[in-house]
């Protein structure tokens, strides 16, 4: 019963957070004359404050951390059928059963709560965070909060109270047949409000396809990426992006805006660091190595072996 309320809650606040008031570049100028990102401190003072995200990950600029070790997983690998929802700014899939994340030096157990994506133009980029300045064709979010928390309020009054695993997608020649059941779905949930149930269970796990993937990641404090905006979020963005053909990308521009319009470019564009720094996974540390290590003794071999 505790875990339905706080499922209420949590679908209630992002609710109320996708406002009428904001919307995203490519609806603005609009109808409703909502306001661009832009102009989102307008509709919440937040939005304009100093630890806000998206951000531009530039790579040589990261500093390692040991104490980003692997994450420890529980429950991602449960299957559930859920229900995916059009919110008029993205779709949106609760979860309600118990996968939980730690590890990684995160402040304790976080529960997922749900997950959503934003993307580009029928596969043109669309990703909101960028790694030295390349922007992916679209990103997934997996939205965690305290465990000791009741619902997403709460969480976000604490500084370090939400954690948001970002995986981007990239292009690949074969289908991911991982996503059949998802891709598959959207068609039922094309316009603003429509809700559906999926026709197969599936798991985290299986969209976010391997563990194995996941000890390489970037590390930094930040925001929700939508009005209001909260400085509340710990992120966590992986370097391996998940494969998805392009016209399963292209799936995701079929679907309607609040007002009616085309859903794509569904990113706010990156925002300032302000001092922050960004950090990354010691394993990436490792390989950077391995990989310099390895060119380096190619190296030596071409010079010691001229042709």
């Amino acid at each position: 019963m505790q875990f339905l309320i706080s499922s209420f809650f949590t679908a209630f606040f992002f609710e109320m957070s996708y406002g009428a008031d904001w919307c995203y570049q490519s609806q603005s100028p609009c109808e409703t004359h909502c306001k661009g990102p832009l102009e989102w401190h307008d509709v919440n003072a937040e939005c304009g404050r100093s630890r806000q995200s998206p951000i531009n990950i530039v790579s040589k600029k990261t500093l390692p951390d040991d104490r980003l070790t692997p994450f420890k997983f529980t429950g991602y690998e449960h299957a559930f059928k859920p229900t995916i929802k059009n919110n008029g700014h993205s779709v949106k899939v609760e979860i309600k059963h118990g996968a939980t994340v730690s590890g990684g030096d995160l402040d304790g157990v976080y529960k997922a709560v749900q997950f959503h994506l934003h993307w580009g133009k029928n596969g043109g980029p669309g990703s909101e965070h960028t790694v030295d300045g390349e922007q992916y064709p679209m990103e997934l979010h997996i939205v965690h909060m305290k465990d000791k928390y009741s619902n997403l309020g709460d969480a976000l009054k604490d500084p370090s109270g939400v954690a948001v695993l970002g995986f981007f997608y990239e292009p690949s020649t074969a289908v991911n047949r991982n996503y059949d059941t998802f891709i598959s779905t959207l068609g039922n949930v094309i316009n603003n409000d429509a809700v559906a149930e999926f026709p197969r269970s599936v798991s985290l796990h299986q969209l976010i396809l391997s563990e194995s993937n996941m000890t390489n990641y970037y590390r930094y404090l930040g925001s929700l990426t939508t009005p209001g905006c909260t400085e509340a979020v710990v992120w966590t963005v992986f370097e391996h992006a998940i494969p998805l053909a392009k016209s399963q990308l292209s799936e995701f521009s079929r679907l309607k805006f609040a007002d009616g319009k085309s859903m794509v470019d569904t990113f706010r564009p990156v925002q300032p660091l302000n001092g922050r720094q960004v950090y990354r996974s010691g394993s990436v540390t490792v390989l950077s190595s391995a990989a310099l290590l390895v060119g380096a003794l190619f190296t030596a071999l071409r010079l010691s072996h001229p042709n």
